[in-house]
Formats: C-alpha cells, structure tokens, sequence
C-alpha cells in the first residue's frame, strides 16, 4: 500500500496523512512504526512519555486499518498528556500518589480523537497535578535545559518527531512557555472550545485544555476537528493582517533573546505585507496577575481537597509548598478577582480594536538550564485569566542552540482568524529549527 519511507512519513502534516491513510495510499500501521522507530530512537534522551506501549500501539493501528478508518484524524498520531483521563492506559496525573490508577472512561477530547481513526500511542509526561513539581522530561534541543511545563511530555514529544500532535492543558502558562521552549506551536483556545471534561482540575475557570503541533496548519486541523468547528481550518491565508505589537508588565523577568524574537518577528512581518503597530500597555493590564493568582489559588485549594487532606504525605515538596502558598488567598480576594475580571475582559475587547491579534512574549527567554523547575508564566497568566485564545508560534534559535518564540493573543472566541494570522505569522517568519533537523 504505502511505498513512502519512514522519513516521509514523519513528513506529513495532518491533513496531509488523513488524505492519504483516506485514500489508501497510506496504511495506519505504517504511520504507527514510523513514529515508533522515531521514539525508539530518541525516547531515551527526551523522556517525553509517561506510558508507551508499542504492541497496543501496532494492535489499534492494525485495527484501524481492518475497520477503514475515515475520521478527520485518520492516522493522525497523539499523545495525550498524563492529567487526561484514558480507560485504557494509567493516568497517574503527574503524581506518585496515582501510579497505575486506571480510569473508568476516556476524556471526552481522547474519544473523540479515537472516535476520528486517529492513533493515541501513549501518555505523555506532566509535572504533578499540572502544577509546579517537575516530571523527567528533558529539552529536545539541550537535555540539560527544562522542556517547560507543565505539558511537559508532550512539547517535548513532538519536537522531536514522536507525535504528530500532542494535547496540553493551561491554567497559567502550561502549553504557551513548554511551546516556545521546545520550539514548537502551542495553541490555546479560547477558554471552552474544547471540552475539559475528564481532566485533573486545578480551576474551572482557567483550566484550559489544547494542542501542541510542529505548524499552525496542523493546529487548526486538529481542534478544527475535536470541537467541530470547520471554520478553523486554513484555507487561505490573509494577505496583510494587522498586528498589534504589545510589550507586557513585569519585562524585568524577560531576557534580551526574548525581546530579539520579537523585534525580527515584526520586520519579517512587515517585509511581506503584514501591517504591525505598537500598542501602549493599558493601565489595568498588571492587576491581571493578580487577579489570575487570586482566582487560581482559590480555585486549585479546593480541587485538589483530597489530595490536601488525605495524600499529603505522597506529594512532591514542590506540590506541598505551592498548595500551601495558593491557599492563602481569601474567600474575599477570590469574589473580588472574579468581579474583576469582568470588567477586564471588556476592556480587553477595546485594546483589540484595530488589530487582529497581538503579538507578545510567550516567556522571559529560552528554556532555563537546569531540570529542577519549569520556567515562569509570567507572560502567560495574563491571557488565560482573560480567556483569550493564544499560539506560539517558534521564531529563531538563539546563540546558545535553544529556540525562542512568540505568542500571538486574539479575540475571546475569535479562534479561526487568530489561527489564519498564526499561519502568516509563521511562514513570514520561516522558522527552520528543529532538535534533529
């Protein structure tokens, strides 16, 4: 059936594997021990997965190809992060205390990716709980660096070529940092698009559940096809969008190879059509990472109760100590941060006019060296707070070898045209990185 080499294969972009594997031109298995022969070989330094089986994995390809897939995911590999709950598989939630738990079902997101033909190969690696404690992961480009967090594993895996597409949860900077630090594009949606349901909560109202690609095209493809929103797609891309370049609060925690990503990105934006405009920094921005803590903290105590009450002993200090600071906030501060945000949200609407995305830092820099901490969401807790959807896209390799990016911030459930400039973005900027290339 399939005459393509385990190199092409890896090649293909989403849409381009689900044309295939429709077509018959394609098998499923063969996907499957391409991306298997890719982990063999990397796995060992990257650390990305948290559990991989590799007969299950070439039993449900070959599976797939007895049944004739035809899903919009058809051959499309994943990873699934290891807070997300699959029935078939452990879901140990990043934590010690969860080793081997199995749950009942399958997160929603993870059926209907299987409901789609694609092939979940396994679970990627968390920090615990999705917070603060680190997992093994090591950066792609540098494995003395962080990969980020806290979808650490799953950053990780497709930089380097181990997944086609990865999911990713953010309830401050948990797909956004990971994304730019490994060099690849990290979508956040707008908060809801696709369903959380079967997740490890942390906040009901920022956790956020998203996707992690090597390109835009293939974000958009994916939660084109996981919320049923076809208008996600790109199809063509806009000629001359405009961009509102926003310099954010706290730029005493960013580092000059974050500010030069930028500043190459707007020219190379500009070079071929794009329009980019600087924005002033409105007066109400800064309070939003407060307002993101208070919300957070409050929220994060009470969801993870149990784990508080009963499991205490079997957390990480990392995990224990966070816990210990979110649970200061008051039950007034929390009220009053969720009054807040209202009113922040509108204003975020008016900063918008004009414009159709913002282009800012997705983190202080590249990825910190050391594997004892994830990197700060300083340029992330913002964006989430409002809701906004959000995608780094991968802007240059800095001289130390590792990547930088950028993130681009649209309309609350303005999705697709945030996408569509994310594909201008990324080819006006032609990244050509990669940990292997």
């Amino acid at each position: 059936m399939s005459r393509l080499s385990s190199k092409e294969i890896l090649a293909l972009g989403a849409s381009d594997v689900v044309s295939a594997v429709h077509a018959g031109r394609l098998s499923v298995t063969a996907i499957a021990v391409a991306y298997l022969a890719q982990i063999e070989a990397h796995e060992a330094d990257v650390l990305a997965w948290k559990y991989l089986d590799a007969e299950q994995v070439l039993a449900d390809a070959h599976a797939l190809d007895k049944a004739g897939p035809r899903g919009p995911l058809a051959g499309v590999t994943i990873g699934v992060k290891d807070v997300i709950d699959t029935a078939d598989m452990p879901t140990g939630y990043g934590s010690a205390a969860y080793e081997g738990f199995r749950p009942a079902c399958d997160a929603p997101c993870v059926a209907l990716s299987r409901a789609d033909s694609a092939l979940v190969l396994g679970k990627t690696v968390s920090t615990e709980f999705a917070m603060a404690s680190p997992g093994k992961t090591r950066n792609p480009y540098n494995p003395t660096h962080t990969p980020g967090g806290s979808s650490s594993g799953s950053c990780a895996a497709v930089s380097a070529g181990m997944a086609l597409m990865a999911f990713g949860t953010q309830t401050a900077g948990s797909i956004i940092r990971p994304a730019a630090y490994c060099g690849v594009v990290g979508y956040k949606p707008s908060f809801g698009l696709l369903d959380a349901a079967e997740i490890k909560v942390l906040s009901h109202q920022l956790d956020t559940l998203g996707i992690i690609t090597r390109n835009v095209t293939d974000a958009a493809w994916c939660a084109a096809a996981l919320s049923g929103r076809s208008r996600l797609v790109i199809d063509d891309i806009p000629p001359s969008p405009t961009i509102g370049l926003l310099v954010p609060s706290r730029m005493d925690q960013a580092g000059p190879e974050a500010m030069l990503a930028l500043d190459q990105a707007a020219s190379r934006i500009s070079a071929v059509g794009g329009v980019v405009v600087t924005l002033g920094l409105p007066d109400w921005f800064d309070s939003l990472h407060e307002l993101h803590a208070s919300i957070m903290g409050w929220e994060v105590t009470r969801a993870l109760a149990h784990e508080r009450l009963k499991l205490w002993d079997h957390l990480t200090p990392v995990t224990c100590e966070f816990l210990t600071e979110k649970a200061k906030v008051s039950v007034s501060d929390y009220e009053a941060a969720c009054e807040a945000i209202v009113e922040c949200r509108k204003a975020f609407a008016v900063l918008m006019d004009g414009v159709d995305v913002l282009m800012t830092l997705p983190a202080p820099g590249t990825a910190p060296q050391g594997l004892t901490a994830t990197g700060a969401p300083v340029f992330n807790s913002p964006w989430t707070v409002l809701h906004a959807p959000c995608v780094t896209v991968p802007a240059m390799i800095s001289a130390n070898g590792l990547p930088v990016g950028v993130q681009l911030v649209g309309r609350i459930g303005d999705d697709a045209r945030l996408l569509h400039v994310g594909a201008f973005v990324e080819r006006a900027i032609a990244f050509a990185g990669g940990p292997f290339a």
